[in-house]
């Protein structure tokens, strides 16, 4: 049998009489560590024991130390029998060598007892007089990169060994809560004479100078500290709840539709000026949008917030099998070409057909035809060289000269769309974003029609008043600034 037992927090008080009583008739004890205010109590008792401190010069990381505990413990059982594992606290919280050691004897079904004891977090919890009650979660400094901090229960941070640590979970923290948040500094929790509990600043935590093995931490309870993402859909629901905004109540998503769209562009907006404030605000006002739709998707039955994140994550993994999955791919163009197989297979197009079809009809006109180009490119539809998509402009330009004289409106847009398409075939293949370059042009046009302006109210004149030609003088002096 492998008994693994907890010391306890500390006090030899703690230490539970049946850890003890197997510690003494044990004469193969094996301790993690004996940084541990208990070991004096040990040795005072004549307990004999090994620890693997050593273990902890030997290896580079935590991951790798445990791994060779765990391997150890069953080979020692394997040659000396029944044997004691002793860890600091209990065994079963924060504890990876005896996750490791019960994962690896059930294997090779060989018998565990984990006998209960004292934990830190009963010690910590009783020197704060803190009832769990209302939500605790515990978390291992080792692995605070890896969780999520919630300010709507207590939480304990473990194993905060030294001021490097101790850095590192403050600059984790502070993604989550605010720099002047109260936190307990908790030390030597349970052990009389040592024990220190204060309050201190978050961002004061890699401060303090009495961090070591034995320091934890406790965030409390605070709901109204950072906002987060569900702070954000509770805030939405109330506003189109009972006794909430009429207007967000009236909202269906046929009429908020609009808005999406110039959302969006307003991000584009924010991007191309390259105003990052401007960027964290569009960015908010496009994901209300996102979760507007979400909360009438849950007053219909429909769908929730928790279906859209939980959708876009499985796609997300589905179209990256390079990353989630065995395919192989090194390059964006491999990437590209795996994610549009994916999609053909995923949304059941059967054909190139269904597949220039399924763009979506609501994009912008010259994304979808930009879009449509290059996937009839895909299977070899297209021009061999730039010459021909721009010999296509004059073709298509001289076409529409010849319909607009016969006022048929119908002729008239065939033809308009055929030069406008032809346009943006060229843009493709010289590498220039249509909609960019169009963008652009209209800046370009009014920073010259400003500079007329301005130059008709220097001379005392209106543009209503002024001659075409007249303007066309301006219009070259704007062009000819523009280009010294």
């Amino acid at each position: 049998m492998i008994n693994i037992i907890g010391l306890g927090p500390g006090a030899p008080e703690a230490l539970t009489l049946g850890s003890l009583r197997l510690l003494r008739s044990s004469k193969n004890n094996y301790l993690r560590t004996e940084k541990h205010p208990t070991i004096d109590f040990l040795e005072e008792e004549g307990i004999s024991f090994e620890t693997y401190d050593y273990a902890y010069d030997r290896f580079k990381s935590f991951d790798e130390v445990y791994e060779f505990i765990s391997e150890d413990i069953i080979k020692k059982y394997k040659e000396e029998g029944e044997l004691v594992y002793a860890v600091p606290g209990h065994p079963l919280v924060a504890e990876k060598s005896v996750e490791l050691i019960i994962k690896k004897a059930e294997k090779e079904g060989i018998p565990v007892k984990v006998v209960p004891a004292v934990s830190f977090i009963d010690a910590v919890l009783e020197g704060l007089k803190v009832d769990p009650i209302q939500g605790l979660k515990i978390i291992d400094a080792f692995d605070i990169s890896n969780q999520i901090p919630d300010k709507r229960v207590g939480t304990v941070i473990t194993q905060v060994y030294n001021h490097f640590i101790a850095s590192e979970v403050k600059l984790r923290l502070l993604e989550f809560y605010k720099d002047e948040t109260e936190i307990y500094f908790v030390r030597a929790a349970g052990i009389e004479g040592e024990e220190s509990i204060r309050l201190i600043k978050l961002y004061e935590l890699d401060w303090q100078k009495d961090i070591d093995y034995l320091t934890s931490l406790y965030i409390p309870r605070d709901p109204e500290n950072n906002k987060d993402f569900y702070s954000f859909v509770e805030i939405v629901e109330v506003l189109r709840g009972p006794g909430g905004c009429p207007w967000d109540r009236e909202q269906t998503h046929e009429s908020l539709k609009k808005a999406l769209v110039e959302e969006s562009y307003e991000v584009i907006e924010a991007i191309e000026e390259k105003n990052e404030d401007m960027l964290v605000e569009e960015l908010g006002d496009l994901l209300l949008q996102i979760v507007f739709h979400s909360s009438l998707g849950k007053d219909e039955g429909y769908f929730t917030i928790n279906d859209v994140i939980e959708g876009i994550c499985n796609k997300m993994i589905y179209r990256h099998p390079h990353v989630f999955g065995e395919t192989s791919a090194n390059t964006s163009e491999e990437v590209l070409e795996n994610w549009e197989k994916l999609k053909k297979v995923e949304q059941g197009l059967k054909t190139h057909t269904e597949a220039l079809e399924h763009v979506a009809k609501s994009l912008p006109a010259i994304i979808r035809a930009e879009k449509v180009q290059k996937k009839a490119a895909k299977v070899g539809f297209d021009w061999d060289s730039v010459e021909e998509p721009l010999n296509k402009i004059f073709e298509e330009a001289s076409e529409l000269k010849d319909v607009y004289k016969l006022q048929n409106k119908a002729k008239i847009l065939d033809e308009m769309g055929d030069l406008l398409f032809a346009a943006i075939n060229a843009c493709r293949f010289l590498g220039v974003d249509g909609e960019e370059a169009l963008n652009h042009t209209t800046d370009k046009f009014i920073r010259r029609f400003s500079y007329i302006e301005k130059k008709a109210m220097d001379l005392g004149l209106k543009l209503e008043s002024m001659i075409l030609k007249d303007m066309d003088v301006l219009w070259d002096e704007a062009k000819n600034l523009e280009k010294n």
